[in-house]
């Protein structure tokens, strides 16, 4: 019997009379035949209440006591949906991530997963029972609880997806799928039907809170399909799914992100030093750029404790103030190259310098001297892509928490997004 995996976000499960709906659809679609084994979020904004109850109590909270206070939120969620299926006289049983076999490294507040062993999954399949799994929580080899990281849900049911040997990976939100632009905020936005597992995580590791980016490695290293869809309406979706390898170069996203914390070095030394200083912190950068003067290595917005980083200590090496990117996501990228050319020679037109730049098969990164993407330049980018590039389907600006340079959602600060 084939097993359908299903991830259900927290803007679905916000509240009890959600829950039971939710309960309701999945009751319906057993029905259809298979097995059902259920990921679910923390409900609503749930994360970030616990995140604040955190920073109430102390500044610096503790990322091993942090991981053993978010992994409850989504244990609240599996236990009431379980609750809700009982009712409907639907057999399920619900299960933690340490459970249900998700094994991570040991690096609190954003684990990998690097093996899933769901006997006890598969144990409550076979006794036709719908299986409903918290999201975003591990187990270390130490037996450490340990999260994910923001959106981490996703890459827990792509990972069970792959476990199990399931048909389908199905992701439920409150949208039917990737627009060109968040539709909460931004007016006449496109969907996009389809596209490529490189062409999200692009889109993902440049800014866009879309999918969880170690979900899309997971797929694309497993083969997967992804179903991006709205709760309870199934008129419309977006498949994520491997790249046709003769598909022509596109351009189908560009993505921005704000005040980004960026070093400049000269001595590819100085790299090693500073690698070395973050990784004390239990940094990992996200991304090198060539420059003008060297190199630029961009620290990963989310990143906790960078405000504890010393660069007296650290010599030839400098914090770059005002700093922005721009990434242009598309297939085959770096043989755009005309592209390329028209994106530099127009940003320098609007007298934005260049401080850095790099591309990938999937991505071209520009960083720039800009501290926040004011109305008037994201305007112009928009109608310069939607009008000259008629290929662009994505545009989708970030920006950052001044006070914590968190992305959008944070507890600390007032974060807000560019339109």
């Amino acid at each position: 019997m084939s097993i359908i995996v299903q991830k259900y976000g927290g803007s679905s499960l916000a509240s009890s009379s959600q829950i039971r709906q939710v309960a309701k659809l999945i009751a319906e679609r057993q029905k259809t035949g298979g097995q059902l084994c259920i990921v679910v979020s923390a409900m609503g904004k749930k994360t970030n209440e616990l995140l604040g109850l955190a920073h109430e109590i102390t500044k610096h909270p503790s990322r091993r006591e942090l991981d053993m206070l978010l992994s409850c939120g989504e244990r609240i969620s599996m236990a009431l949906l379980a609750m809700a299926l009982n009712e409907l006289n639907v057999p399920s049983v619900s299960l933690t991530g340490s459970q249900s076999g998700i094994i991570t490294n040991d690096v609190h507040s954003g684990a990998c997963i690097i093996e899933v062993r769901p006997e006890r999954v598969l144990e409550g399949l076979k006794k036709n029972k719908v299986v409903i799994v918290a999201g975003f929580q591990g187990v270390s080899r130490q037996k450490e609880i340990t999260t994910l990281g923001r959106g981490g849900s996703d890459a827990t049911a792509v990972a069970l997806t792959a476990a199990l040997g399931a048909e389908a990976c199905e992701i439920y939100s409150d949208v039917d799928g990737i627009y060109s632009a968040d539709p909460r905020v931004v007016d006449d936005v496109r969907h996009i039907g389809e596209i490529s597992h490189d062409e999200m995580l692009a889109l993902s590791h440049s800014g866009a809170k879309v999918l969880n980016s170690q979900a899309i490695e997971w797929a694309k290293f497993k083969g997967i399909e992804i179903r991006a869809r709205k709760t309870g309406d199934l008129s419309r979706q977006t498949r994520i799914i491997p790249e046709n390898q003769d598909q022509k170069p596109l351009i189908k996203a560009i993505t921005a992100q704000e005040r980004l914390f960026c070093f400049s070095f000269e001595c590819p030394s100085s790299l090693l030093k500073l690698i070395e200083a973050l990784k004390e912190l239990h940094i990992c950068p996200s991304q090198l750029l060539g420059s003008p003067d060297g190199y630029c290595l961009i620290a990963p917005e989310d990143a906790h404790g960078l405000e504890r980083l010393n660069l007296d200590q650290l010599k030839g090496i400098r914090r770059l103030p005002d700093c922005s990117s721009l990434s242009i996501i598309g297939n085959n990228i770096s043989l755009h190259m005309e592209t390329t050319h028209q994106i530099v020679s127009e940003l320098r037109s609007l007298g934005v310098r260049i401080l850095g730049i790099t591309n990938s098969k999937s991505r071209l990164i520009l960083l720039l001297n800009l501290t926040i993407f004011t109305k008037q330049f994201v305007i112009y980018i928009k109608e310069f892509y939607l009008n000259e590039l008629l290929s662009t389907q994505c545009i989708c600006f970030k920006c950052q928490c001044q006070k914590c340079h968190r992305s959008s959602g944070c507890q600390i600060g007032q974060a807000h997004s560019i339109r």
